[in-house]
Parts: C-alpha cells; structure tokens; sequence
C-alpha cells in the first residue's frame, strides 16, 4: 500500500517546505496532531473549541489540508473545525495509497476520527476528499450529521488522466497546463496568502504522481446516504459531468440539496458560507 507519491525526494522536500511555510504564515490560532493509525501517521489540523461541534474537511487529490484555510478561519469560532492530510497525497500524512475498491479509507478515517475522540460530526469533501467522505457516510451513516459533497469524485467522472498525464510528464509546462485546464487561467497573486497557495500548488502539481481513478459508487451505496446532503459542481468542471452528478443525486437521494454554479470550474472557491448555513440548518 505505501506509494511513491513524489517523483523525487526532491520534489517531497520542495513541498513538505513550501507547506510548513504556508502553515507558518496563518493569521489565527490552531493545532496540529500527528495520530498513528494501522495506515502510517496522519497529519491534521484543528481550530476551534472542543466543545462545539465538529466539521471534518478532506481535501482534494494534489492538495493538502492547507486548502481549506479560509473555510478554517471564518468556521472555527462556531465549530470544531478538522482539516486532515489524506494519506497517500500531498501533505504531512504517510505516503500509503490503499485500494479504492476496498474498505480501508474508511477504516483509516474511523482511526483518526477516534484519535480526535469524535463520534458524530459534520463531513465536508472536495473532489477525491469528496468521493472518501461518500464512501465514509454510506458506510457509517449514523456517524454523520450532515454531508457536504463539493465536486465529489465517484459518482460521473471523466477519464482525467488520458488528457492529464502525458502533460504531467513534460515537467512544469505541463503541470501549468493541467492545472488551467482544472482550475481555470493563472492569476498573478495579489496577497502573501495568494502567493504562499500559488507556489504550493505549482510544487505539488509539478512533482507528485497521479492516483489511480475512483471507484465509482452503485446507487445502492449512495442511497444509504440518509443524513441532510448539499452537492455543491462547477457547470464548466472538466474532471466530471455535473450534469449526470445531478441527475444521479436527485434520482437517488430526492432530499439531497444540489447547486451547479455556472462557469465555475473544478475549484469553487471559498464555500465557508454555504456550509455554514447548511450545517446550521441541518442542526
């Protein structure tokens, strides 16, 4: 199961750096845990009071936990907020990769969540996070108070890597071109923050290896969702059909709450507002 994620050691130090740096530079207060589980030891990142509730974040594949920096800012003075590195991608977490056809993503959250000594909470995932949130709240869906899918993987993919991977290999051209491709055109950063996300991103796309794709959940797995559900898509998201994600949600779970936001891409920006009111009103 361990997995080279890097092309080089190279490329895991120049990110592991880059990643502590934007850690560094983070304006308000929050801890870091490094919990042993039976699939190598996973970084995570809290704010907030223990006493509140808790919302755990999953991030995307070729990110890390830092992505979700502004959703952390503006939700932990309500929540317990818990951004975890996904083992086996970019981030502090153990280089494992289990297979996606079995249990052990589910099996690896349930450790940590346990570590954090959590035994119902908010789940938010994005894109590869959005497809192991799926896969944790059909498994144990009474652990769930509400399930937050932003682009999900697993449901109507496209084949990403036939396009992706021969770009990945002509080094940072292409990685630059894979991720205007995803996320839309380049900007100039205006911020020390935007500038810290830019530089990560860019080593993380440059020197990591794609997963594998996901396995694609059956209808009986997503009608096991039975918690209050928000799907969040990009009408323009090259990685998979919004449209065909829609249908399959309205068909399977009618409760499920669903908004395609038009000209948007793979990345939605910060949803912290969104994900509040739904959780709120999910209480």
């Amino acid at each position: 199961m361990t997995a080279a994620v890097y092309k080089s050691a190279e490329a895991r130090l120049k990110v592991n750096d880059l990643y502590r740096a934007y850690l560094d530079s983070w304006p308000f207060a929050f801890d870091e845990h490094n919990f042993e589980t039976d699939f190598g030891v996973t970084h995570v990142i809290e704010s907030g009071s223990k006493a509140n509730q808790a919302i755990v974040l999953l991030h995307g594949t070729m990110a890390t936990a830092a992505m979700w920096r502004e959703e952390i800012e503006a939700l932990a003075p309500r929540y317990r907020v818990i951004a975890i590195d996904v083992i086996g991608d970019a981030g502090f977490s153990a280089p494992t990769r289990p297979p996606m056809d079995s249990d052990d993503h589910a099996l690896w959250l349930d450790q940590v969540t346990q570590k954090l000594d959590i035994e119902s909470f908010h789940l938010v995932g994005l894109s590869l996070g959005g497809w192991l949130a799926t896969d944790f709240a059909a498994r144990h869906p009474d652990q769930i108070k509400s399930l937050t899918l932003i682009t999900p993987g697993g449901i109507a993919d496209k084949n990403v890597i036939i396009w992706a991977l021969p770009l990945l290999l002509l080094g940072s051209w292409g990685a630059e071109k894979v991720q205007e491709r995803i996320l839309g055109p380049r900007t100039e950063p205006a911020t020390e923050h935007q500038l810290h996300v830019a530089q990560l991103s860019e080593a993380i796309f440059e020197g990591m290896k794609p997963r594998d794709g996901l396995k694609r959940f059956s209808d009986t797995e997503l009608k096991n969702l039975k918690m209050p559900v928000l799907v969040l898509l990009g009408s323009e998201d090259v990685t998979m059909d919004s449209s065909k994600i829609r249908d399959r949600f309205e068909e399977l779970i009618p409760h499920a709450e669903i908004r395609i936001y038009e000209g948007k891409r793979h990345f939605l920006g910060n949803q912290s507002d969104v994900i509040s009111a739904f959780i709120a009103n999910a209480i």
